[in-house]
C-alpha cells in the first residue's frame, strides 16, 4: 500500500525534497522550519490514502478535496493556502512554490523505482489529486499575497505623491492668501511687488494642477486624445501664460515666430503640461535679467 510506503520512508522523502531544493537554488532562511510545508502535506497525503482504502473515499476527499473541484475548505487546501502565504512572506517565487510540491512527487517516484515498490493506479491518481489541489491552493494564495504587497506599495507611493502635492498647494495658497490680505488693506496695489507674489502663487497652483492631471492620465493609461491643432496658436497660448511667470522671476521669454499654416496631430493637454514643465524649470534655473528662448 502506498500509504504504508510513505509512512515507512517519510523521513527519507522529506530529506530528498530538501536536497532537491538545495540543488536547484539556495534555500532561503527558515524554509525548513515552515509550519505548513511539505512534511504536513505528506502527512495529509498519507491520511487521505488511508481513509480511501478503508472507506468509500468521501472521507478522504474531506482531507484533500475532490479532483478539479474547490479544495480550499479541505484540510489539505487550508494547509496549502497557509503554505503559499508563508512562502510569499519569506520571499520565494511562484516557480519555487510549484517546485516545492513537484519535488515530493519526484522523490516518491524515484524511491519507489529504486526499491521496486509497486504503486497502484488508484493510489497514484489519489497522489496526483493531492498534488494538483495543493499546488493550486498554494499558488492561488501566493499570487493573492503578492498582489496585496504590490497594491500596498502602490498605495504608499500614491500617498507620498498626494502628500507632496497637498504640501505644495498649501504653501502657494497660503502665500496667495497673504498677498491678497495685504492688497485688501489698501497699502499695496496689484502692480507692485505684492501683486507679483500673488501672480507667482497663482501660476504655481495652475502648474501643479496641470502636471498632476497629466500624471494621472499617464498612470491610468488613458487613451491619447489627439487632435489636429494649429502650432502657432498653441505656442501663442503657452507664451501668454509663460511670459507672466518669466516676468515674475525677473527674466524674459523669447519665442520664434511660427508659420501660421503649420498644424500638428497631438494630445494638447499632455503637450501643454510637458512644455509648461520645461519652461518652469528654465525660469527657475535662469539668472534674473536674462532671457529664455
Amino acid at each position: 500500500m502506498l500509504h504504508e510506503f510513505l509512512t515507512l520512508h517519510r523521513t527519507a522523502l522529506i530529506a530528498s525534497c530538501k536536497t532537491k531544493t538545495a540543488r536547484r537554488s539556495s534555500p532561503l532562511p527558515g524554509h525548513e522550519d515552515m509550519e505548513f510545508g511539505i512534511p504536513l502535506f505528506l502527512d495529509q497525503v498519507i491520511k487521505t490514502l488511508q481513509l480511501e482504502q478503508n472507506s468509500s473515499g468521501r472521507e478522504g476527499m474531506q482531507v484533500s478535496g475532490a479532483a478539479g473541484g474547490p479544495s480550499h475548505a479541505s484540510e489539505l487546501g487550508e494547509a496549502a493556502t497557509q503554505h503559499g502565504r508563508e512562502l510569499s512572506l519569506n520571499g520565494f517565487t511562484v516557480e519555487q512554490v510549484v517546485h516545492d510540491y513537484g519535488d515530493l512527487c519526484q522523490a516518491i517516484t524515484d524511491l519507489a523505482f529504486e526499491l521496486d515498490a509497486p504503486i497502484e493506479t488508484e493510489e497514484f491518481r489519489t497522489l496526483n489529486r493531492c498534488l494538483d489541489n495543493g499546488i493550486a491552493d498554494a499558488v492561488t494564495e501566493f499570487s493573492h499575497q503578492r498582489k496585496l504587497i504590490s497594491d500596498d506599495r502602490e498605495s504608499q507611493a500614491l500617498n507620498q505623491r498626494l502628500g507632496f502635492v497637498a504640501h505644495e498647494l498649501r504653501n502657494h495658497i497660503n502665500t496667495a492668501m497673504l498677498a491678497v490680505s495685504y492688497i485688501k488693506l489698501g497699502a499695496v496695489g496689484f502692480a507692485g511687488a505684492t501683486g507679483g507674489v500673488l501672480d507667482r502663487s497663482l501660476l504655481s497652483l495652475k502648474s501643479i494642477v496641470d502636471h498632476s492631471l497629466a500624471d494621472v492620465r499617464m498612470a491610468a493609461g488613458l487613451p491619447s486624445r489627439s487632435r489636429r491643432i494649429n502650432l502657432g496658436d498653441f505656442i501663442a497660448g503657452i507664451q501668454a501664460t509663460a511670459s507672466l511667470e518669466a516676468k515674475s522671476r525677473g527674466c524674459e521669454l523669447s519665442v520664434v515666430k511660427v508659420d501660421p499654416q503649420l498644424f500638428v496631430e497631438v494630445d494638447e493637454e499632455l503637450l501643454s503640461s510637458a512644455v509648461g514643465n520645461l519652461l518652469q524649470n528654465a525660469f527657475k534655473f535662469t539668472a534674473r535679467g536674462t532671457r529664455v528662448y
